[in-house]
């Protein structure tokens, strides 16, 4: 099949992309390398993703022409965007790279007469401070990146409820492992801890709890949706880990693989940021038969070793 990720040097675009290509399919990738973090970072994905044999196209979803690109796609799976909780980010960034890029993204994709299913990934912030609700529940953003994120899924499920545009939407939550973004809690931390550097921490969020979820197992759920795209259309589905985790004891699990204390910078605390995740995943178990199994401790240890092999070893933590 023909399947397109947007967002496909990116964390978890490019482990998707990566494995549908090894799966066989024929993968375009779609990238504006955004200076949101270190390109440098998303150079190393795609070589990764080319190796694999992922055709990357370097285009941005908000003004340019996405016909060829998108041309005789079967599947588009759209994790591109404007990422994370952050005060110092504009509204104005949030409202083009996941508002006015999704509804250009969409008026390509109902030009695709082959197009059987239009993914949107969307986010567990749009929960709002406390995620663990079932898909049925009143979403109560919080932060920018909340809010545009469920505008985003809205633009397309607005289309399938008035034209039966073929699209569904996937909340994930707290998705970590290889590859992760570097301002993310994990990545940073590692890092710290190498370079015997303060680890910034903002106030009260060591007792935050989150449902991590680890890659790979996302990435098992994103490809079981390949085998019944019918029975997705139109439906949202919460998709990522019921086991909950404080901050606190991620960052104790990384001490223990890295056998070294990290030395906290305790920060003022953050406006919008989550108290609660846990993923309600009871839905995506009967439609998708997806079956998070990755131990925080093991998924963490892959972590390490991606990132002081591929990042601290070529230097480009420094980047």
């Amino acid at each position: 099949m023909k399947i397109a990720v947007t967002g496909a040097a990116g964390f978890i675009g490019s482990h998707l992309a990566e494995t549908l290509a090894k799966q066989g399919h024929e993968v375009v990738g779609i990238d504006s390398f955004t200076n949101y973090y270190a390109p440098e970072l998303k150079q190393a994905n795609a070589e990764d993703i080319a190796a694999a044999g992922v055709t990357l196209h370097r285009l941005d979803l908000a003004t340019d022409d996405l016909a060829s690109a998108l041309a005789g796609v079967e599947f588009v799976f759209h994790l591109a965007g404007q990422p994370g909780i952050s005060a110092s980010t504009p509204l104005a960034d949030y409202v083009r790279n996941n508002i006015v890029a999704v509804d250009n993204l969409l008026t390509a994709c109902q030009r695709q007469p082959s197009l059987r299913l239009f993914v949107n990934v969307a986010t567990s912030s749009v929960y709002g401070r406390h995620a663990y609700d079932p898909e049925t529940e009143p979403p109560k953003p919080t932060s920018y990146y909340g809010v545009t994120k469920l505008a985003a899924e809205q633009l397309a499920l607005a289309l399938h409820r008035e034209k039966r545009f073929p699209a569904c939407s996937l909340r994930i939550f707290s998705v970590y492992g290889p590859r992760e973004r570097p301002e993310k809690l994990y990545p940073k931390l590692i890092r710290s801890i190498l370079t015997d550097t303060p680890f910034p921490l903002f106030e009260g969020s060591e007792t935050h709890s989150r449902s991590y979820t680890f890659v790979g197992d996302i990435i098992e759920g994103f490809v079981s949706v390949l085998d019944q795209p019918e029975k997705l259309i139109g439906e949202i589905i919460n998709m990522g880990s019921d086991v909950e985790m404080t901050t606190g004891e991620g960052i104790a699990i990384i001490e223990q693989i890295m056998g070294k204390k990290a030395k906290l910078d305790i920060r003022p605390k953050r406006p919008g940021d989550q108290l609660h995740t846990c993923a309600n995943i009871g839905k995506a178990r009967e439609l998708l038969g997806y079956n998070p199994h990755t131990q925080l401790a093991d998924g963490l240890r892959a972590e390490v070793d991606w990132y002081v092999n591929r990042i601290y070893a070529n230097n480009l933590h420094n980047v």
